[in-house]
C-alpha cells in the first residue's frame, strides 16, 4: 500500500486529531515547521526487513519503563495508534529518550505519538547534547538487511575484477540515475555488483525487463541497454520478477536505484563516484 504523510493529515484532521509537522529537540520545546512530503512504500503485513529493534539512547531509566512493564506500555500504544488508523499497518512502537514519547514504525518511515496517541508528530528528534538526529539514526538502523539472506539467484550477477567488495541494486531498466550509476560503476573496479530488476516506472519497464531476464546472456544485455541504450530483443521464458518485486516491498524500497551494501547499510539513489569508491572501501 502507498501512502503519503499529507494524507494522514487530512485523515488526522477529519478525527480532529493534532498532527504537528516539526522537529522535536530531546532538551527543548523548540519547534519549527516541516515542509517535506515523503512517500511511504507500506511492507506487506508482518515482513519487516529486520526485527525492530530498542529505541537509540533508550534507557530503563531515561524512558520510565522497564521489561514487562515496557512491553505492555508500548503494545498499548500500538493498540490505541491502531485504533484510531485501521488502515494503517505498523512495524513497531518503541520508548524515546523523550519522556512519555513513543515511536511509531509505519513503512521505512517513523511517527512519534504521546501514550494515548492524542497527538502525532512528523518529524526529526534531535539529542541536544550530541547534536544528533535520533531519526536519521533510528531510520538508518532500521533498514538495514542481512546481506546473506538476499535471494542473490534472482538477481543478475556482474563481477569485475576480483569482485571483493559486494553490492546490491534495485534496478527498473528505465531508471536515469540507474543508468548513471552503471556509467559511475564503470570507473570502479574489484566489485561484484548484483541488480534486482524491479520494474515500477512504466508498463515497457516490465517488458524490458523480461526482455533482459530472457536473454541468452542476461548481464551482456542488461549492459548494453544501461550502458549503451541499445534495446534488448523480445524474449520470453519464466522470470522471477514478481519475487524481486515482492522483495523490494519486503525491504521498503521506495524508488530506484536503491543500493545495498555488503554491511547492511542501504543507499537510496545514485552515488557519485567519489562517494561510492570510498564507501565500497570500508567493506574491505
Amino acid at each position: 500500500m502507498r501512502l503519503r504523510l499529507a494524507g494522514w493529515l487530512a485523515t488526522a484532521a477529519l478525527v480532529s486529531l493534532p498532527v504537528y509537522g516539526v522537529h522535536a529537540w530531546a532538551q527543548q520545546a523548540t519547534t519549527t515547521e516541516s515542509t517535506e512530503k515523503v512517500t511511504i512504500e507500506q511492507p506487506e503485513q508482518g515482513v519487516k526487513p529486520q526485527p525492530q529493534q530498542d529505541a537509540v539512547g533508550v534507557s530503563a531509566s531515561t524512558a520510565g519503563n522497564s521489561g514487562s512493564a515496557a512491553a505492555a506500555t508500548t503494545a498499548a500504544v500500538q493498540k490505541a495508534f491502531e485504533k484510531r488508523f485501521p488502515e494503517i499497518d505498523v512495524g513497531g512502537v518503541a520508548p524515546t529518550p523523550f519522556a512519555g514519547l513513543y515511536e511509531v514504525q509505519v513503512g521505512s518511515d517513523l511517527l512519534y505519538v504521546n501514550a494515548d496517541v492524542d497527538y502525532i508528530l512528523q518529524g526529526s528528534l534531535i539529542d541536544a547534547k550530541r547534536r544528533t538526529d535520533l531519526t536519521a539514526e533510528r531510520i538508518d538502523a532500521l533498514s538495514r538487511v542481512d546481506f546473506a539472506d538476499l535471494p542473490l539467484d534472482i538477481a543478475i550477477k556482474q563481477v569485475k575484477g576480483d569482485g571483493s567488495r559486494v553490492m546490491a541494486i534495485f534496478e527498473d531498466p528505465n531508471c536515469g540515475y540507474c543508468k548513471q550509476l552503471h556509467k559511475t560503476l564503470n570507473d570502479v573496479d574489484n566489485v561484484t555488483i548484483y541488480s534486482f530488476l524491479f520494474p515500477i516506472l512504466s508498463p515497457d519497464s516490465t517488458t524490458k525487463a523480461r526482455n533482459i531476464w530472457c536473454a541468452k546472456d542476461k548481464t551482456e544485455v542488461w549492459r548494453d541497454w544501461m550502458l549503451r541504450g541499445k534495446k534488448p530483443a523480445e524474449a520470453e521464458c519464466e522470470t522471477p520478477i514478481e519475487q524481486s518485486l515482492a522483495l523490494g516491498r519486503k525491504l521498503n524500497v521506495q524508488g530506484t536505484p536503491a543500493i545495498f551494501f555488503a554491511d547492511g547499510s542501504r543507499i537510496n539513489g545514485a552515488l557519485p563516484l567519489n562517494a561510492l569508491k570510498q564507501k565500497l572501501d570500508t567493506l574491505k
